[in-house]
């Protein structure tokens, strides 16, 4: 099989519907979560003439010239409003959100109100009909649709959507993400390792990025170099309802690497592998009962790049979340070499030059085994395929990581 370009592979994994699936979930759960319909006032705001100010209500021909002398009947307060009316002459002293009494119709701040004895007051400032009320319905009113099918929830939508009287919004359901790490080799951390073994933590990086994405993760643990094992792993995968289930390492095709084909005898339809990069090229994308099927490289860097440029869109586009653009360019301060027919994904360090523009430099060390790099790197340079060298000093294509 024929190395598949990067953008040719993104563009055939995306190529899978998006989720339907609707639930309701309690404001609290809601941050970040997609709207599944339109959302509908259920009340009025404000549901009253209030006060936007703390000071006195009245009529605005009492208001109309400085020195008019008026008297103070009551007092309105927030959940506390005045029940008489307001007549010539007469203000009610009034406080921010409180209601505006009947017959009033402007509010004199208290600073432009000078108290005289006897429950008086004396206005020092002119005002204009309607000054410092806010009105009903200023807002929105009851059956106004005030939030999208599609929008993201964030701290505004979900204050307006409580404001609202809604305790609980239709959103679409996260997509659900099977993580299964595969190897004789691998022990969870924590562990002692014996002789020939490591800790497995591709899981955790695959894990965070799923989750920063909108996804809910099934920790599938570790299954042995068997295929008695593997095939377990994807029953639980299924039972769980799982939209994706990504593989971590055994995608290839050598002796010990059994993923690939124990997914095919359990039913999985291989759509492609093997992608043209590096980090990354043993890619594996397939369908297997409903789920997708994305089986990652063992190498720590290559499953964290690979989640980066195939899982995270993914995972956006299931969940109809809008796109995440990681792409900019800066100049490079390394020499970077003429490049091979793979795309390449540098590690680097990002900084700012003098004049504020992106500037960039290579780890000197690139092996997909180093984690402790990819956790100093702030960017990978992307080199296309065939790319001719480049000078320091000149604009290069990056991929943001943080």
């Amino acid at each position: 099989m024929a190395l598949l370009p990067v953008s040719d592979a993104l563009d055939r994994l995306l190529k899978a519907p998006a989720l339907t699936r609707v639930e309701m979930v309690d404001l609290h759960d809601a941050m970040g979560r997609v709207l599944a319909s339109d959302v509908a006032a259920r009340v009025t705001h404000p549901a009253f003439d209030n006060s936007a100010m703390d000071g006195y209500a009245g009529h605005h021909e009492d208001f109309a010239e400085i020195g008019t002398e008026l008297s103070v009947i009551g007092e309105s307060a927030a959940g506390r409003g005045f029940s008489g009316p307001v007549g010539r002459g007469e203000v009610v002293r009034i406080f921010t959100g409180a209601p505006v009494p009947a017959g009033a119709d402007t509010v004199l701040i208290q600073e432009d109100a000078e108290k005289l004895p006897d429950n008086r007051i004396r206005t020092t400032f002119a005002l204009e009909k309607g000054r410092h009320i806010r009105p009903k319905g200023q807002d929105f009113t009851a059956g106004d649709v005030v939030l999208r099918a599609g929008d993201v929830l964030d701290a505004g939508r979900l204050t307006v959507a409580a404001g609202m009287n809604h305790p609980q919004l239709p959103v679409l359901a996260r997509p659900k993400v099977a993580i299964l790490a595969t190897g004789d080799e691998l022990l969870p951390p924590g562990s002692i390792p014996g002789p020939d073994q490591i800790i497995a933590s591709n899981t955790y990086g695959v894990a965070a990025i799923a989750r920063d994405n909108g996804a809910g993760i099934v920790d599938l643990g570790i299954a042995r170099d068997d295929k008695t094992a593997i095939s377990n792993a994807v029953a639980k995968a299924k039972a769980a309802g799982a939209d994706i289930l990504v593989t971590l390492g055994g995608a290839s095709v050598g002796d010990h690497d059994l993923v690939q084909s124990t997914l095919v005898e359990n039913g999985m339809v291989l759509d492609f592998w093997q992608i043209a990069m590096r980090p990354g090229k043993p890619l594996m994308v397939g369908s297997l009962d409903g789920m997708i099927v994305l089986g990652l490289p063992g190498n720590p860097v290559s499953s964290l790049v690979c989640s980066l440029l195939f899982l995270e869109p993914l995972l956006r586009h299931l969940g109809s979340l809008p796109p995440r653009d990681r792409s900019a360019k800066a100049y490079t301060l390394t020499p970077l070499p003429e490049n091979d027919k793979r795309q390449d994904y540098v590690r680097a360090r990002l900084s700012r030059s003098s004049d504020g523009s992106l500037q960039t430099e290579t780890f000197s060390r690139q092996d997909s085994s180093m984690m402790q790099v990819f956790a100093q790197s702030d960017c990978l340079i992307i080199r296309p395929p065939h790319a001719s060298a480049l000078d320091a000093g000149k604009l290069c294509d990056i991929m943001v990581l943080r």
